[in-house]
């Protein structure tokens, strides 16, 4: 689970303006780190298919994100996989 402050951290780091909370960019940080934990969840709870279904479900709404803003905007796409090592 995402504390108050990894979140808002991660949202700091690639938001676009001040208020900024729902793009593409803030969305796939949130994802990245959701899914950082709950790998790191499913390393110790190998039996744990009700998470496993969870995570499979974040990646590919990830992978989603990753794909309308790669087709949108090549150049925010290209920096927020810098950022975050994805890739």
């Amino acid at each position: 689970m995402l504390t108050a402050r990894k979140k808002a951290t991660a949202i700091k780091n690639v938001q676009i303006h001040e208020k900024d909370t729902g793009s593409a960019d803030v969305q796939i940080s949130l994802l990245t780190k959701k899914i950082a934990e709950l790998t790191n969840h499913l390393k110790v709870h190998k039996k744990d298919n009700h998470s496993r279904r969870g995570l499979i479900q974040m990646v590919a709404d990830r992978r989603a994100h990753l794909k309308y803003l790669e087709a949108t905007n090549k150049k925010r796409y290209s920096t927020l996989v810098s950022k975050l090592g994805l890739k």
